[in-house]
């Protein structure tokens, strides 16, 4: 069972950055990131592939926020730029133990991490 732990959320004004992390337990291979706002349903954020070679968001954070990963230390990264406020949400790491290419089904969930984006 891969745990996945992320670190990173918090308070930040529109328009600042945020850098979110989540470290696996164990070797994964796709890992995404997700994200429910109050009220919302969980809406995909963006994915990457194994090698970090292919890439995928939504059109909501497309041009703001980047996906990576070091697999040395089985850590996926966010980073959020010009944050707004519909950005706000719990953000949610997701890892799959059985797919390599892009996806948008996960078999591993974190706790999530809470990001909020005042106006």
């Amino acid at each position: 069972q891969v745990q996945l732990v992320e670190s990173g959320g918090g308070l930040v004004q529109a328009g600042g950055s945020l850098r979110l992390s989540c470290a696996a337990s164990l070797r994964t291979y796709a890992m995404g990131w997700f994200r429910q706002a109050p009220g919302k349903e969980r809406e995909f954020v963006t994915g990457i592939n194994w090698s970090g070679s292919s890439t995928d968001y939504a059109d909501s954070v497309k041009g703001r926020f980047t996906i990576s990963r070091d697999n040395s230390k089985k850590t996926v990264y966010l980073q959020m730029n010009s944050l707004k406020p519909e950005d706000t949400a719990v953000y949610y790491c997701a890892a799959s133990g059985r797919t390599m290419i892009l996806t948008r089904a996960y078999d591993y969930w974190g706790q999530g991490t809470q990001v909020t984006v005042s106006s």
